[in-house]
């Protein structure tokens, strides 16, 4: 049996939430090894036909898909499963149409609100204009396509009272970051990470994770920027642990993420393995920030942390996913 890990085709100058996808990698041959399969890796570029090309030739008999972006960019992210799609090779994770909804965060917030599942309000940019509503308060300045917190920091927040100063801190953030955006209502209060992985009977939650923000100044943003991800030797990644110990109260507000993380899981078709972000109010109630489709596997990430905590390793958790891939009947060659 052979498994091709396909990743992302990435330049010298790769930042560090970049070059993860080769612990990734390392880690996801050496569980396909100890389960019978021989591996090899491909980057996996716009040269659609030279990859197209490339894996004809070697014939897997699953693909292994780590994409993260294409040619740098997250909004091309759907195009790995759509061109697996189209050979009909067996590939792991979520599939093409829910892959580009989940990118895409302005379209998974409006799936989410039509289907009634709470998510921040928000603003969006527009030929230059804003729309939406907006009522005055802290909102986040988010990119509309990146993951791995890329663009999120402290000066990603901003208190407006008007839509004029709101278009005027969009259109400074979309020339900062080169990025299209848009303005999430802050929610102060908790944050949790609630990670879904497949399973003989249907998906199973994991345990949850609560991000703590330790010795914050008061009036700080409590976010998971990218320095708290990915700068080890920074205020923010020191001081911002996840915890699976919660209080008895708590019982009916876990219950409650977890019923909102399968059905974000079904409403969008994520297959394999997911993570919902939530941050909880003041009083109690959860708000979807992001439904993340294929996140990351590096064995010191929050995916792997919650496994752990569910008594799952490295290659239970490759087993369980490659078995979900290979039970997808359009996924395999005629």
């Amino acid at each position: 049996m052979h498994a091709v890990v396909v990743h992302d085709d990435l330049p010298a100058n790769a930042r560090a939430d970049e070059v993860d996808v080769f612990a990734q990698a390392s880690e996801v041959e050496a569980a396909l090894s100890t389960l019978g399969y021989r591996t090899s890796r491909l980057p996996f570029s716009l040269d659609l036909g030279a990859v197209r090309t490339e894996l004809n030739a070697r014939e897997p008999d699953l693909v292994f898909n780590l994409v993260e972006a294409v040619a740098g960019q997250n909004r091309l992210l759907h195009l790995a499963p759509a061109l697996l799609d189209t050979l009909r090779i067996p590939y792991t994770g979520t599939p093409t149409e829910a892959m580009f909804l989940t990118t895409h965060k302005l379209l998974a917030k409006r799936l989410l609100r039509l289907q009634g599942l709470p998510t921040p309000d928000w603003v969006e940019t527009g030929a230059g204009d804003c729309s939406g509503t907006l009522r005055p308060g802290q909102y986040v300045i988010k990119p509309v396509s990146e993951d791995a917190s890329v663009g999120l920091e402290d000066d990603a927040v901003a208190e407006v009272a008007e839509r004029e100063e709101l278009e005027q801190v969009m259109r400074a953030r979309v020339d900062s970051l080169g990025l299209e955006v848009f303005a999430e209502h802050y929610i102060e209060g908790r944050e949790f990470n609630v990670s879904v992985l497949a399973g003989p009977d249907g998906p199973e939650v994991l345990p949850i994770a609560e991000i703590h923000f330790l010795d914050y100044a008061p009036g700080r943003p409590r976010l998971v920027g990218y320095r708290a991800k990915w700068d080890m030797a920074s205020f923010e990644y020191s001081h911002t642990p996840r915890s699976f110990e919660f209080p008895a109260r708590d019982a009916g507000l876990l219950d409650e993420l977890r019923r909102l993380a399968r059905a974000s899981w079904s409403l969008f078709g994520v297959r394999g393995y997911g993570r919902v972000d939530f941050r909880v109010d003041a009083k109690g109630h959860p708000w979807i920030l992001e439904v993340n489709a294929n996140p990351c596997l590096s064995p010191d990430a929050g995916f792997a942390a919650a496994a752990g905590q569910a008594g799952l390793n490295g290659v239970d958790v490759v087993r369980r996913i490659v078995s979900d891939a290979l039970q997808t009947p359009t996924r395999h060659r005629k």
